[in-house]
């Protein structure tokens, strides 16, 4: 009879190949300071941040309707990401999206912030997380959050 062990499991972060570390080594990013991946805290405070400004023009212009404020949140999303890299929150806090393995201030584009975006909404893919500590939305688009 097979174990856990024997398994592996995604709770346990994965399996990573052998030689190999998780974090922002493999993902050629530095250990710390700008352009290094995002602390997990800085990066929900920013989703909340984000959150609370849909919702506040979701009840200006629509009574606080929940669908209204999750197409608000996803068209700011996708329109923020794409353009500039960063949202309200993540601006706020220091943080931007980059996509992965391209150097300096490349603009994340439209078909990556659109996978970002709406598997962001869908919220499971935002909340499983890769042994590099990348949302499965991240994985997905090849992006990553940094600090600025």
């Amino acid at each position: 009879m097979a174990s856990r062990g024997d398994l592996g499991s995604w709770l346990n972060g994965g399996n990573v190949p052998p030689g190999e570390t998780p974090g922002p080594d493999r993902l050629g990013l530095p250990s710390a300071g700008t352009g290094s991946r995002a602390p997990l805290g800085r990066r929900l405070v920013a989703l909340c941040l984000d959150w609370a400004v849909a919702s506040g023009i979701s009840y200006g212009f629509f009574a606080y309707d929940a669908g209204a404020t999750l197409a608000v949140f996803a068209v700011m999303n996708l329109l923020l990401v794409a353009s500039v890299g960063s949202t309200i929150g993540h601006r706020l806090l220091g943080l931007r999206v980059r996509r992965l393995g391209v150097a300096g201030e490349h603009i994340v584009g439209f078909g990556r912030a659109a996978v970002r975006t709406v598997l962001l909404c869908l919220v499971i893919p935002a909340v499983v997380w890769d042994t590099d500590g990348r949302g499965l939305h991240d994985r997905a688009a090849g992006t990553v959050i940094v600090r600025r």
